[in-house]
């Protein structure tokens, strides 16, 4: 929780915009962030200063925490076998395209299950 004094300009930079407002989780209680941001930082269960917008915010992030739990155990997310940055974000972007596949492949399967059940129910209405 004590990294946000150093992350928070760095990611400013790779981004090259001012960031609003972050969104962090309870480890992040009591942070240094720097003077300028201390009113930007937002943790799960704050009940001052939140806005119904922050709160929705606040929401989506807990709605992807399981998202990476899942990349973490079932897409090999866990364990990285690559090099460097370069590996770092390989490995990223190949879990993330495992998980999006499963996800479309699981779709495809619902849509051709919803096809079938369809054209049974036709021929079934036709007369012999």
């Amino acid at each position: 929780g004590h990294t946000l004094k150093t992350v928070i300009p760095g990611m400013e930079a790779l981004v090259g915009n001012v960031i609003e407002r972050m969104c962090l989780d309870k480890g992040y209680r009591g942070h240094n962030a720097p003077p300028d941001y201390k009113f930007r930082v937002f943790i799960s269960g704050q009940k001052r200063r939140v806005t119904p917008k922050i709160k929705r915010e606040l929401r989506r992030r807990s709605a992807v925490e399981p998202v990476i739990g899942h990349l973490k155990s079932e897409h090999r997310m866990g364990r990285n076998y690559l090099w460097h940055r370069q590996g770092d974000a390989t490995n990223a972007v190949l879990a993330a395209a495992g998980y999006n596949f499963r996800r479309l492949i699981r779709w495809l399967e619902l849509l051709l299950r919803q096809i079938l059940v369809q054209l049974i129910r036709r021929l079934q209405l036709l007369p012999s």
